[in-house]
């Protein structure tokens, strides 16, 4: 049997991270010593490292909470989210491909259909899926935070592409994409 971090612990730990996520890595860094296996604390650090830019590091622990708890939908929306700023659509979509199994109505799913979109270069759709996503989530206040940048960087775009997007060999959603990555990483 595994020996998972204790749930007061997780609360606490999450409750510091709303105030200075970055602050709190010593401490994940001594929980995830004494509960290697606890897919929660892998999700938390990876999350908290995306934001110090350790993207490396931050890749790995997403991907260990994944393959401890394959069915932990927000590591593995986080994971494919991390994957497609990072350039590689196609590893997000195979890493998106089990929250299909999540009931029409949970937020993930949309947010999932409207990054689906976005790879297709579907505005009109990504924006839709992820304005249904941020009706539906009631729990995760700072993942519709960083949909909503993602919609506000598609918006534009239903009307032609952007300057910064004519002017060189790179796709809007790239470039949207690349933003949000950056913007994540300031946050």
């Amino acid at each position: 049997m595994t020996k998972l971090c204790d749930n007061v612990s997780i609360e606490n730990l999450t409750q510091a991270m709303n105030m200075a996520p970055q602050d709190q890595l010593p401490q994940m860094e001594m929980l995830l010593a004494q509960f290697p296996e606890d897919p929660r604390l892998h999700f938390l650090y990876g999350s908290t490292l995306i934001s110090a830019g350790r993207i490396i590091e931050a890749h790995r622990s997403l991907t260990r909470a994944v393959e401890l708890a394959p069915d932990f939908a927000i590591a593995r929306f986080q994971l494919g989210l991390f994957q497609l700023t990072s350039g590689e659509a196609n590893t997000a979509l195979a890493t998106f491909g089990p929250l299909d199994r999540l009931p029409d109505a949970h937020y993930l799913r949309a947010f999932v259909d409207g990054l689906r979109c976005l790879i297709r270069d579907d505005f009109v759709g990504t924006i839709e899926n992820l304005r249904r996503g941020i009706d539906l989530n009631q729990e995760n206040a700072p993942l519709n935070k960083d949909m909503q940048i993602i919609i506000d960087q598609s918006a534009p775009l239903l009307a032609g592409a952007t300057q910064e997007a004519a002017s060189s060999d790179v796709s809007e959603t790239s470039l949207i994409l690349r933003q949000f990555s950056n913007r994540q990483r300031l946050n």
